[in-house]
């Protein structure tokens, strides 16, 4: 493939990064122009971040192909755990309010399994029926989902540096026994056999699988470098933007959650309309426990470094309403066949937890 033809295959990557350039040299203009300006550049700069991603996670994908299952949807939620993280810190070295990161993961948590798994089980459902998977996936992600978030964001926190530091041993101990598990010998818990036809069947992304993975690998790390650049400016303006407006604090954790899980919503989707619901259930649930696993040490550690401690116990609304998400998706990846109903459940929790964010609870 032509340079050419290659950079304009990454037409996005280098829009964002003319937007960055274009962000840097009129940061103060926009800001000096008020908040109805601060709060369009930052939706605009939330555009481009998504692109952005967009194209990463793209070539997270492919590199996902090249490997196959459970190796490739760690490749994909990774990817977006980046993303996730780099914008997490340079909002949290700015004036951000103290519950970002719990905020941010809660709404992840809500994101990734009521809307994605939600909204893909729910379509999927309508066009296939019942879509069959490993159930061993959903148990495993389940509990290692609740026991991360009731170490985490669950217990109260008095001597902060103690259990800062404890959370993080405590996070990497789970995720290396969890890694070497879904790695190790019970990959399988995470992969499923579908029938040869299906199997056969070659999506776009797979018929562009067969590039060098430096390629894909050098274009995430330039991704992330340039959403990096995008991030800081887009917090900036959204922080001025929001600045006595009366909005609800969420909002900006609930921003960068749906960054994060922007490209996962496309790739989730895309494989329960091919009835390949495994992959989404990798996807969804993996992203879920990504986030909390890993966010929460990295962030810990930040805090610990700089120390300023941040509020990480949920609130009484947010307990409820992750709780109900746990048992439900508990309840339904039980039986290896998820459904429209199934679905619906889990996208009407979805809406809720929406509706509760715009009221500020």
């Amino acid at each position: 493939m032509s340079i050419v033809s290659r950079l304009e295959e990454e037409k996005f990557l280098i829009a964002a990064l003319i937007v960055a350039m274009i962000a840097y040299l009129l940061e103060h203009a926009v800001v000096e122009l008020g908040r109805g300006v601060a709060l369009l550049a930052a939706a605009v700069l939330v555009a481009t971040i998504v692109l952005a991603s967009i194209r990463v996670a793209h070539h997270a994908e492919l590199l996902a192909v090249k490997v196959g299952d459970p190796y490739g949807t760690m490749i994909l939620t990774l990817s977006a755990l980046a993303v996730e993280v780099i914008i997490l810190a340079i909002m949290m070295a700015g004036e951000s309010s103290p519950t970002l990161v719990r905020d941010t993961i809660y709404s992840a948590l809500m994101i990734d399994i009521n809307g994605i798994l939600g909204l893909a089980a729910l379509l999927g459902g309508l066009k296939h029926g019942e879509q069959p998977y490993n159930d061993n996936s959903g148990k495993t992600y389940g509990v290692m989902i609740l026991t991360a978030m009731g170490i985490s964001m669950i217990v109260p926190r008095d001597k902060w540096h103690y259990y800062s530091a404890f959370t993080i041993v405590a996070m990497i101990a789970l995720y290396g026994l969890f890694l070497r598990m879904q790695v190790g010998q019970h990959s399988y818990f995470f992969s499923y056999s579908y029938p040869r036809s299906e199997r056969n069947k070659k999506s776009h992304d797979e018929q562009g699988a067969d590039r060098p993975a430096v390629v894909s690998i050098a274009t995430i790390l330039v991704g992330v470098v340039i959403i990096g650049l995008l991030a800081e400016f887009m917090s900036a303006f959204m922080s001025e933007g929001l600045r006595d407006s009366g909005a609800p604090i969420a909002v900006t954790a609930v921003v960068v959650a749906a960054i994060s899980a922007a490209p996962e919503i496309l790739t989730a989707l895309r494989a329960a309309l091919r009835n390949r619901m495994q992959a989404t259930v990798n996807i969804a649930m993996g992203a879920s426990l990504s986030t909390v696993i890993l966010t929460v040490p990295v962030m810990e550690a930040i805090a610990l470094y700089t120390g300023q401690p941040f509020i990480m116990a949920m609130t009484p609304v947010q307990t409820v309403m992750a709780a109900i998400t746990l048992i439900a998706a508990a309840i339904n990846l039980n039986d290896g066949e998820t459904n429209a109903i199934e679905g619906m459940t889990h996208f009407i929790l979805f809406a809720t937890f929406v509706m509760l964010t715009a009221l500020g609870l």
